[in-house]
This record gives structure tokens, sequence and C-alpha cells, in this order.
């Protein structure tokens, strides 16, 4: 009889391979978006719904509601870098570079964002993004720093990815100027995380700061802010043109944000036992 050949598993899997899967997936995806039509700003982005101003602050709600940020950012910053964080660090101080850059870009996001929809303009969304583009390289490169290659995560590879978020909305304002604007590149940097870190929980169980559960939770959260975003309007009307969904938006936003800081305090918690 022919012998049945095993379908390999996962932990059958060299390093190497791991590696280049997800190296693989990263060229497919980059290739795939190469071929789409360049994604103009939509300019109707800017007409979100809930326009009300209040104590003569244009957009209110959508200014405030980016308060969130700033906590998240500050509790992070203060954790990461003060006792706790040395604590949940201890023996690996270069491990805090990816989460304090992370947590810098969300305090940003909030001035980024509330200088945005105090007047909404292709101009001002640049300063909104960029941060933005900071928070997902920089939790993207704790992720690899954790699992997959420690160096390169909290080195050169984090590095890397900042200038390759920058860089995606250098290249959609210049393009924008242009009058032919093309976000693809914004939008791998984006929502390629959301697909890659799974994938590398996946096939890197190993781990110390970055639990599965959390992260799960984080791109959840951070799914459904996009929700609400898209259904802005919708939203609106559904709770009596009392909240949008962009205000919710920037809410649950803020929840993903503090979930990552929940993982670092968790990691301190489970440390101590």
């Amino acid at each position: 009889m022919r012998a049945v050949k095993k379908r390999r598993a996962i932990s059958d899997l060299s390093f190497w391979e791991r590696v280049w899967l997800l190296l693989g997936l990263l060229i497919v995806v980059v290739f795939i978006v190469g071929m789409l039509d360049p994604i103009p700003q939509d300019p109707d982005y800017h007409l979100f719904a809930d326009q009300r101003s209040f104590l003569g602050i244009s957009n209110f709600n959508d200014v405030v509601s980016n308060t969130g940020f700033a906590v998240v950012g500050v509790l992070g910053l203060l954790v990461v870098a003060g006792g706790r964080g040395r604590e949940i660090f201890a023996g690996s101080p270069d491990a805090a570079r990816p989460y304090l850059i992370f947590f810098v870009g969300i305090a940003l996001i909030s001035l980024g964002s509330i200088y945005y929809h105090l007047a909404p303009s292709n101009e001002r969304l640049f300063w909104d993004r960029l941060p933005m583009s900071i928070g997902f390289m920089a939790i993207t490169s704790a992720v690899v720093a954790d699992r997959v290659d420690s160096r390169a995560g909290n080195g050169w590879l984090l590095y890397l990815l900042l200038a390759v978020g920058a860089a995606s909305l250098i290249y959609w304002h210049w393009t924008e100027s242009l009058g032919r604007g093309d976000l693809r590149l914004y939008a791998l940097v984006q929502f390629y995380p959301m697909v890659t870190l799974p994938l590398i929980i996946g096939l890197f169980p190993q781990h110390r700061y970055t639990v599965g559960r959390y992260l799960a939770w984080a791109i959840l959260w951070y799914g459904l802010s996009k929700v609400f975003e898209h259904f802005d309007h919708e939203v609106f009307g559904l709770l009596g043109y009392t909240v949008s969904g962009h205000t919710l938006k920037h809410l649950t936003a803020a929840v993903a944000a503090f979930v990552v800081l929940r993982m670092l305090l968790s990691t301190k918690a489970r440390s101590a036992k």
C-alpha cells in the first residue's frame, strides 16, 4: 500500500519556514495592493454626521471624544517609563521601546485628531493619520520582538516600520497635491497588521508580553471602531441624533489601545506569581 503522507502541523515548521511564510504573505499582499487602482481620498469623508458646536468649539463631540487617546497614551507612558515598566521589562529594557513609541503615538492621536476635527480637510487629516501610523507600526514591531526576534523588533525593524508608516502618508499627501490621491500604501499600513498579527501569534506561540487574547480583543475593538466610522450617519440617526458613529469610533479605538496597556499590566501580575 502507498504510504499516506502526513500533513505537516505548524509545530513541525522550522523557524525560518515560519518567517518565510510571513514574508511570502507580505509579498503577495503588497503585489495585490500594487495591482489595485489608486485610491483617492473621498472628499465626502470630511462631512461628518455630528457637526454641532458647543462652547465655541466646532464639531464638539468629535473633538472632545479624543480625550480617550490622551488619557490612555499618558497612562501608558507613565506605566512603561515608570517603576511598573522597570518591573515588567526587568532584564530586557529594550523591549520597552516599541511600547513607549506606541503610547507616544496614542497620545499624539488626540492632538492630531483634535486639530483635524476643528476644521476637517485633507491637509489636517495628514496630522490625524500620522500618529495612527506610529501606533500601528509600533505594536506590530512589539509583537515581532516578543515572539519572533527581539533584536529586530526592538531595533532596526521598529525604525523601518515607523519610516514606512510615515512614508505612506507622505506619499498620499504628495499624490493629493498632484490631483491624483492614492491611499493604497496607507491602507496597507493600517489594515495589514490586523491580518498579520493573528498569524504571528499562531506561528510563534512563545511569548512574554504579547498575550494572544488581549491582542484579539484589541483587534476586535479597533475593528468595531472602523464599523462605527463607516456608519457614522446611520449610527447618529439610530441613537436619536445624540452621539455619532465617528464619536464612538474615537472612544472604541481608545479602548483598543487601553487593552494593550492592560496586557502589559497582566504581564507584571503573572511575573509576580
